[in-house]
């Protein structure tokens, strides 16, 4: 560990940052494979265009959001809407017009900065609806815990489930956050 306390400092937030990228591999990582797994498309693709999307977007807005661009649960309805309405292939070019607007919305924070994300989507809005997918997606896990699979027996989902509900219940509980000193 460093002497001095500014190289303290530094190794802190070091720390920090490892273990917030950390949290963000597993968030998006299990985004990009269970959404395209439970609407029907492929993986690979999620991973290349969310990748190459990413790099677009911290071009063009000079690294002011630090985001990485992933596949969204909210966008689960929508693709299987569009899958059954007009195929994968009408589907693709819809999530080509998403890529779109997050090309225009980081062209905007380049232009006005990233507070303009903030006034346009407040807590208070994006908030109730994360929460919104949240729930609709509960019977989901719900279903993936109790009935087992080819892949997986019973017992290990359900066990696998309650190690982590209970990991989220305790971090949520005892953890200090990453703003306490």
């Amino acid at each position: 560990m460093p002497d001095n306390p500014a190289s303290t400092t530094a190794y802190n937030f070091q720390i920090k940052d490892c273990f917030l990228g950390a949290q963000m591999l597993f968030v998006a990582f299990g985004a990009l494979v269970l959404v395209p797994l439970l609407t029907g498309l492929n993986p690979n693709v999620a991973l290349f265009t969310a990748g190459l999307g990413t790099l677009v977007f911290q071009v063009i807005t000079r690294g002011k959001v630090p985001i990485f661009l992933a596949s969204s649960f909210a966008f689960i309805a929508p693709i299987q809407y569009g899958a059954k309405t007009w195929g994968i292939p009408g589907t693709m070019c819809g999530l080509a017009a998403a890529g779109v607007i997050y090309i225009i919305l980081s062209t905007l924070v380049r232009l006005r900065g990233s507070g303009i994300i903030q006034s346009v989507l407040p807590p208070v809005v994006t908030g109730p609806v994360i929460m919104v997918i949240g729930l609709k997606l509960a019977p989901v896990a719900v279903g993936m815990a109790t009935n087992g699979s080819d892949h997986y027996t019973k017992a290990a989902a359900m066990t696998v489930a309650f190690i982590a509900l209970a990991t989220t219940v305790l971090v949520s509980l005892l953890a200090k956050g990453s703003n306490s000193q």
